[in-house]
Formats: C-alpha cells, sequence, structure tokens
C-alpha cells in the first residue's frame, strides 16, 4: 500500500468540511510568499535608477529624477514588507487554528469510535498503542498542517513566480536555473518512497514502548512486590532501543537529503552566475536586470533545500494520519438498535433463549444455554472459575456480541433495543472496580450525573459507605487518586455499590461483587442488599455462597451449562454440585447446614 497516498486522501476528507479556511490560509500563505520575492525586484529596480538615472525604467513611467525614483521605492518597500508582514501573521493564524481544529476532532471522532467498539477489541490490543494514536500520532499530524502545508504552498508559489519572471527576463539563464529542479524532484521522490516504511515502523515503535510504560505504571505494585526493578528496566531499554533504532534508521536516510541537494543548487547558481554576468556585460541584458537574476535565483534555489524537511515531516504526519485512520475504519461490532427501552417502563424480566458463545480463538463456552429471570426476583449464579458466569453478564450488558440465540429484556430481543438505553437500565457492580481520579462525590455521581449531594449521601447511607466517607480528611469531597488508590478495597467496592443504588436500575448485576472484600465489608453489603434488591431483578454472581444463599433461586453452572437449579436448602438437601460446593466453603455436611 502507498502510505503518504493513502494518508493524504484521508487527511483531505478531514479538511473536507474546512474548504474555506483551506483556501483562506493558502491564499495568505501565497501572497506573504509573492511579496516576499518582492525585495529583489526593488534592488533591481534601484540599481536601474542608479546606473540608468533618467533613461531607467521608473522613469519610463514618469518618475523623472533619480530623487523621485529612489521615493517612490521607498514607498514601494515600506507596502511590501507591510503586505508580507500582514500576510505572514494571517497565514500562520489560520494554518495554526486550522490544525488545532483538525487535531480537536479527529481526536474525539477516534475516541468517541473507541468507545463503541466491543471489549473484545481492547482485551487484543494495548491501551498504550491506542494512547499513542490518540495523542502523539494525532499531534503528529497537527504539526505539519501548523508548518508543512504552508512551506509546500510557498516553494510551488516560488518555483512559478521565479521561473515564470526568469523566463522573459533572460530565457538562457532561466534554463540553467531550472537544471537542477528535475534532479532534485527525483531525489525528493526517491526519498520519499524510501523514508515511508521507516517511519511506519517508527510509529509503530513508539506504539510499542508506551504500551510498555503503561502497563508498567499500571502494574508498580507487582513489581516493587517482586523486586523486579532492574528486570522491567532493561526490557524497558530494549524497547526504548528499538525505538531508537528505527528512528535513528530514518534520521539517517533524511539527513543526508539536504547536502546532495545543495551540490545540485550550487551548480545551478555559479552557472547562472558566470552566464548572466557575461550577458550584462556584453549588454544583452541590462545591469539591473542580472542583479535581480542573482538575487532571484536563490530565492528559487536556496527553499528547495528545506524540501527534505518538509518531505520529512510529510512522511511523518501521513504515517501518523495512516494509523489514526485505521483506527476510525475499525468496524463496530456490535450496532446499537433502534427501538427505545423509557428506563420508568422496564420491568426487568430477563430470559436467554438459546445462546451460544465462544471468544475468538477459543472453544465454545456456551452452547444451547437457556435461563429466566422473573422480574423482581434474585437469582444467584454461582459455579467455578471458566465456568461463564461473568460471560453471561456480558452478553446481557452487549459487551459481546453472541453468536447462536438470543436473549429478551422484558420480551424484547436486546439486539433491536437501543444500547444506552439498555444499559441505562442495568446497574453493574463488578469485582474491578474503577474509580476515576476525582472526589468520592462524583465517583458516586458517575452516570448520574445530575445528581444533588442529598441523593449522593443517601445512596452512600445505603451502601453502608456513609461512615467511612465522614471519616476521610474531606469527607465527600476527598480526592480518590487515579483508579481510587488512596482507598481499601473495601471502601471502592462500597463506593462502587453507592453508585449503582444511586442510579437505581431495574436490573442490577453483582458481578463476584464480595469476592474481594473482608467479612465485615462483606456483610455491611449484604445488609445493603436486602434493602435495594427488593422488588428489583438482580443478578448476583458469586463465588462465596454465602453472598446467594437468601436469593429467590440458584443456578450452578459448569462449563458453560446449568447443571444444578433452586434455593438455598434443596441444593444442600439434594448433595449435588452446590452442595460439594457448600462443603468446601464452609467445611460442613449439607445436613449439618440445615439444621
Amino acid at each position: 500500500m502507498n502510505i503518504p497516498a493513502a494518508g493524504l486522501r484521508r487527511l483531505q476528507t478531514s479538511l473536507r468540511p474546512h474548504r474555506r479556511l483551506v483556501w483562506m490560509a493558502a491564499a495568505c500563505s501565497v501572497l506573504n510568499k509573492l511579496f516576499d520575492l518582492a525585495p529583489p525586484v526593488l534592488i533591481g529596480l534601484a540599481v536601474d535608477v542608479v546606473v540608468q538615472q533618467r533613461t531607467s525604467w521608473l522613469a519610463g513611467l514618469g518618475f523623472r529624477t533619480v530623487p523621485g525614483q529612489l521615493g517612490v521605492l521607498a514607498v514601494l518597500s515600506f507596502l511590501i514588507w507591510s503586505a508580507e508582514s500582514l500576510f505572514e501573521y494571517l497565514y500562520a493564524l489560520l494554518w495554526r487554528n486550522l490544525a488545532q481544529t483538525v487535531q480537536h476532532e479527529l481526536r474525539i471522532e477516534a475516541y468517541d469510535h473507541l468507545q463503541h467498539l466491543e471489549m473484545a477489541f481492547f482485551e487484543a490490543g494495548s491501551s498504550g498503542r491506542l494512547l499513542t494514536i490518540l495523542n502523539d500520532d494525532i499531534n503528529q499530524l497537527e504539526r505539519f498542517l501548523d508548518q508543512g502545508a504552508n512551506e509546500i504552498l510557498q516553494l510551488i508559489t516560488t518555483v512559478l513566480a521565479v521561473g515564470g519572471a526568469m523566463l522573459v527576463l533572460s530565457p538562457a539563464v532561466a534554463g540553467v536555473s531550472f537544471l537542477p529542479i528535475p534532479v532534485i524532484l527525483w531525489g525528493s521522490l526517491r526519498f520519499q518512497r524510501r523514508l515511508a516504511p521507516r517511519y511506519r515502523e517508527v510509529r509503530e515503535r513508539a506504539g510499542d514502548l508506551a504500551s510498555r510504560l503503561s502497563n508498567n505504571l499500571g502494574g508498580m505494585l507487582t513489581i516493587k512486590s517482586y523486586a523486579a526493578e532492574d528486570w522491567e528496566k532493561q526490557r524497558l531499554t530494549e524497547q526504548s532501543q528499538a525505538y531508537r533504532a528505527s528512528n535513528g534508521g530514518a534520521i539517517r536516510l533524511s539527513a543526508a537529503f539536504i547536502p546532495l541537494i545543495r551540490f545540485a543548487i550550487l551548480f545551478a547558481f555559479l552557472a547562472i552566475l558566470v552566464i548572466g554576468g557575461l550577458q550584462a556585460w556584453s549588454g544583452a541584458i541590462a545591469v539591473g536586470t542580472y542583479s535581480f537574476l542573482v538575487f532571484i535565483t536563490q530565492r528559487l534555489l536556496w527553499p528547495l533545500t528545506t524540501l527534505g524537511r518538509t518531505l520529512d515531516d510529510y512522511q511523518r504526519a501521513m504515517a501518523s494520519t495512516h494509523r489514526v485512520m485505521d483506527l476510525l475504519d475499525t468496524p463496530i461490532a456490535i450496532p446499537s438498535g433502534h427501538r427505545p427501552l423509557p428506563f420508568a417502563s422496564v420491568r426487568g424480566h430477563i430470559r436467554f433463549e438459546g445462546v451460544g458463545f465462544a471468544y475468538e480463538g477459543r472453544d465454545p463456552l456456551l452452547r444451547h444455554f437457556d435461563l429466566e429471570v422473573p422480574a423482581g426476583t434474585t437469582v444467584g449464579i454461582v459455579g467455578a472459575t471458566g465456568s461463564g458466569k461473568s460471560t453471561i453478564v456480558k452478553l446481557l450488558l452487549r459487551l459481546y456480541a453472541i453468536q447462536e440465540g438470543r436473549i429478551l429484556l422484558d420480551g424484547q430481543p436486546i439486539e433491536a433495543l437501543s444500547l444506552q438505553d439498555l444499559r441505562r437500565a442495568i446497574g453493574l457492580v463488578s469485582q474491578e472496580v474503577f474509580l476515576f481520579h476525582g472526589s468520592v462525590a462524583d465517583n458516586i455521581a458517575y452516570g448520574s450525573f445530575g445528581a444533588g449531594r442529598a441523593a449522593i449521601e443517601r445512596a452512600a447511607g445505603l451502601a453502608e459507605a456513609a461512615a467511612f466517607i465522614t471519616a476521610l480528611p474531606d469527607g465527600y469531597d476527598t480526592v480518590v487518586g487515579e483508579r481510587g488508590q488512596r482507598l481499601s478495597g473495601g471502601q471502592r467496592q462500597r463506593i462502587a455499590l453507592a453508585r449503582a443504588i444511586l442510579k437505581d436500575p431495574p436490573v442490577l448485576v453483582l458481578d463476584e461483587a464480595t469476592a474481594a472484600v473482608d467479612n465485615e465489608t462483606e456483610a455491611a453489603i449484604q445488609r445493603s442488599l436486602e434493602r435495594i434488591t427488593a422488588e428489583r431483578t438482580t443478578l448476583v454472581i458469586a463465588h462465596r455462597l454465602s453472598t446467594v444463599r437468601h436469593a429467590d433461586r440458584i443456578v450452578v453452572m459448569e462449563q458453560g451449562r446449568i447443571v444444578e437449579s433452586g434455593r438455598h436448602d434443596d441444593l444442600l438437601a439434594a448433595n449435588g454440585a452446590y452442595a460439594a460446593l457448600w462443603r468446601v466453603q464452609t467445611g460442613l455436611r449439607p445436613e449439618e447446614a440445615l439444621r
């Protein structure tokens, strides 16, 4: 694939809504360069005035005296310099505004697209790579729009304007000055083709390095507890060296471009200096014209030395653009349905009918799975690790797409329902609680953003979290730190429960909500659940059987299927899989537990 060409086409798509701004910025760049090229003209006219005096070109316009002609040149110089400065300010302002706007829109669009991708995408990928795309790659594009686009436009303007003027004044000199341009263009295209894959590799290595840094910062407790600092430093050194090596290869190639181009330019400049001088000496061209040609030749050729850096920026930007657009092209595997689900009308009747599901690259986990949860009841789901308990919740929330069968909520297939409405109707408290950097109150109100302080405190009270929250240094305004690291696991769990209580969903799902807490916290959560699960459909997934012993119904899962179902006492009396689990956890025989 031609990465620069593909990246440019995709960049044009992003710029299409801003065509007016692009044209205005481009016009200012061209006008600035035209006025920037005017001083050599003024120098040529000044030399013509001094040498020709009353027969100069300006004299032919009616300015007979030398002082009058110099006065005209002074006024023109002031106007030209003012116009050049004005358009330089305008193009800098417009290109930077365009760059910032496109950067902002692309980042928001990419992030929004990420939020709509299924969980399998995040589990298969790397958060560090995604962060590199959202930050570094989009910033690389912004830098190119800020400077590179203007440089390319001004270079084209210079070649066309100066080349046209030289052809009119001295075709022989123009022919010599144009000789290195094909060589420069050929070299530029050759370097471009060789640089493109190198910068693609650079961006990939940057993503790998960011992924390693992200993982290590997130796992600092494990690194420290296993005294693995030197090991991780070595691994990071290797990946940083790989990034450095890939970048070094691209730098060596791009750095060689300018010195080679300078020799081509030097040849042309020397030829013009000699040929033009001989023509002026012989009287073929005026001395003022020769002065103009000498100065304007530098304006034509020396900017070509920046072509290497401009192409370098272009290649980096196109490689980054390609990565951003690849992310945006990732298909959304779980599209939202179009049928609304009014929050107040949800009863919470859930039914799994013949559901089949397998994680990518694995054997099927659920086969013809059937489960019915009547509205307003509490159903406990227990079983060994890997039996499919948490997968049921993920399928109900449509975090993954089922491959067979269907799931109904109040008789409606969940695929037909608005995804936002479906997830608003379900409150999830998982074992892995995630708290955002912010206050306790902000984290409780997450998802219920308009809730007042009184409602937040009431939810905290129902979750039996109010006591420890008020004991914190700033109470509900205490900042919990990134991922809630300033709080204990039990405290984070109760805040997550308060968050679900404040949401007040028709369906509540507790996925191993007490698996990582102490007995006191579990008892507190159990007291909360007795109050908040009344007349609410509740799914409780648990390893600890004490969490589900009072459920209206308990189902036992093994290898993706239900092997037992019933109430706690009935399952103990049956002396089957549930009773075996109970003995393992409590050390009691079923008949002892029933006394």
